[in-house]
């Protein structure tokens, strides 16, 4: 008898510990036809010429009580051309969290405190033909860090701070500091990204996104100097009409003289998936010729 209740509290327990888990598959498929300067038309997939990279992806939580949770996320880019994937199978991200009253702590492959803090404002959602990260990356980085440390605060009336860390020792012996600061209150959201590698100065970026209602209008000032990339502004609105989305997006380069123009009709079949088409101008200042892209698309998210 009693290792029968002993067995069924294992049994209940085992439960518990389930229903307080979750793990989620998720993912984005895209793909489009593309006509760029130089290049006949061609399908392409997890490009530039693309709203997204096609990826599939996983994560989880689990409620470890007291109001702390633990949780992770891998994934995986792929391309819909040949089903290929990245070199690293989990490229796009892996890592672990810890949240609770205090804020979060996430360490391992991720996106970065200045992507979060330029997502806060910018009008595509991070479309991979986005003007600000063609003429200035997301606060003059690529969107992810290998072996980054970061702590979230929690949100006070609305402001919230991330700081991420690279150690010397896992980053080519050059620490890496990165830090946001984001706003958001009612139809206003804002955000100051800051990095600064230790020997190759300091990026910084201000930008503000304010919402009418039926007109979003987005505007940004920009210095990449750590990153080389220029030095500048953005500006551009988003007009909804029902289902239907139409961006103008502008990125200047004021140091090299370089503007990157964005025209994007999006329209929304379904909640999950929508059709795109872009035209895309990349300036090239006084380095080369700019080109020019026309890009009809899809893309599913599941």
């Amino acid at each position: 008898m009693k290792k029968t209740a002993l067995a069924l509290l294992a049994i209940s327990a085992s439960g518990l510990s389930a229903a307080q888990s979750t793990v989620t598959l998720y993912g984005v498929a895209d793909v489009a036809l593309s006509k760029t300067t130089g290049s006949a038309t061609q399908l392409v997939s997890s490009a530039t010429q693309n709203n997204g990279t096609s990826r599939w992806g996983m994560r989880g939580t689990e409620d470890l009580g007291g109001g702390l949770k633990a949780g992770f996320n891998f994934e995986s880019q792929v391309s819909l051309l040949d089903g290929a994937t990245a070199a690293a199978l989990f490229a796009r991200a892996a890592n672990v969290t810890l949240s609770g009253g205090f804020g979060s702590v996430k360490a391992g492959r991720s996106l970065t405190p200045s992507w979060y803090g330029t997502m806060a404002w910018e009008l595509t959602s991070s479309a991979n033909y986005a003007v600000v990260n063609s003429q200035f990356g997301y606060g003059g980085l690529n969107s992810r860090h290998n072996a980054e440390v970061s702590y979230t605060s929690p949100n006070w009336g609305g402001l919230n701070v991330t700081v991420g860390h690279l150690f010397a020792a896992n980053n080519g012996n050059v620490a890496k500091n990165d830090v946001n600061l984001i706003y958001r209150a009612g139809p206003l959201s804002a955000a100051l990204v800051y990095n600064k590698l230790d020997n190759k100065g300091k990026n910084l970026s201000l930008g503000a996104a304010y919402n009418f209602g039926s007109f979003k209008l987005a505007g940004s000032l920009q210095d990449a100097t750590g990153a080389n990339l220029g030095k500048g502004f953005t500006v551009g609105g988003t007009l909804s009409l029902g289902n239907l989305s139409l961006t103008l997006d502008v990125a200047r380069d004021t140091r090299n003289k370089d503007t990157d123009t964005l025209l994007e009709a999006k329209y929304a079949l379904s909640k999950r998936t929508s059709v795109y088409g872009v035209l895309l101008h990349n300036g090239a200042g006084k380095a080369a010729k700019s080109v020019n892209s026309t890009i009809v698309g899809l893309r599913h998210n599941f």
